[in-house]
């Protein structure tokens, strides 16, 4: 082979391996989307990348301060646009969207909130379209807004402002394009292990997600899936039950 044929194989994969960037919820993905589980964990990879690259490029430790009345989310001397996603009450352990709009907020602010509402009353998904409900294991205000972002067509993350009677979830948007930025495999990978070690998740789902989301190509069969990074990445699964779950992960 020579230096011609090395360049165009070069070329070619680079081509492969950054494809469109897509969200999982603007395809034909086989997935119940009245179900929690398969809607979280098509939302949650992109969340922890993007959560992490704000904390660390936006928040940075500094103090916040919300001020609903113009729309703003403030970290020391920087204020982002903010919406309203909903609140939990250390009281009564209950979750209570936006939407429902108690506050009495300008529509302006809460404009995510009713999103999401068409985005579940589409999905047929109970917990989105449910203006209060207990707070569980699985479903509470860190989870709710990582599906409220990850559902919507804007790019947003998300900020959970505690206070004496329990907290607000907030939605920032304006951010630096860099806290939407693309992964390597070995951030990938960490991510990954990171999830489903702390969340129930289908794992298929979510990868197949997380990588749709970072315009990286891949090919899947059967219980093969093979991801297009600068080195090949190769997942195997198996079924358990109604979700799946990842047996090997590996580069080849």
């Amino acid at each position: 082979m020579g230096l011609k044929d090395l360049f165009k194989k070069k070329e070619e994969k680079e081509n492969v391996s950054n494809m469109e960037r897509k969200s999982i919820f603007d395809t034909d993905y086989p997935m119940d989307k009245s179900n929690w589980k398969h809607v979280f964990s098509a939302c949650l990879g992109q969340s922890v990348v993007t959560q992490d690259a704000m904390a660390e490029l936006v928040v940075k430790d500094r103090n916040w301060f919300v001020d609903f009345s113009k729309g703003t989310l403030t970290f020391g001397n920087d204020a982002y646009p903010v919406q309203f996603i909903g609140s939990e009450s250390s009281h009564s352990d209950t979750w209570m969207w936006g939407w429902n709009n108690i506050n009495g907020f300008d529509e302006s602010i809460i404009q995510l909130a009713h999103e999401v509402y068409d985005i579940g009353e589409d999905f047929n998904l109970e917990s989105l379209i449910t203006k209060t409900f207990p707070l569980t294991d699985e479903i509470y205000g860190h989870t709710l807004a990582i599906v409220a972002c990850g559902i919507s067509k804007g790019k947003y993350c998300y900020y959970r402002g505690p206070h004496d009677g329990g907290a607000i979830m907030m939605a920032v948007s304006g951010l630096p394009q860099e806290v939407f930025a693309p992964i390597d495999m070995q951030r990938f990978i960490s991510t990954t292990m990171e999830c489903i070690q702390q969340f129930e998740l289908d794992h298929k789902i979510f990868l197949e997600s997380l990588l749709m989301w970072n315009g990286t190509a891949y090919e899947c069969s059967g219980n093969t899936l093979v991801a297009h990074f600068a080195q090949d990445l190769m997942i195997t699964f198996e079924r358990v039950g109604d979700i799946v779950r990842i047996t090997d992960i590996k580069t080849v």
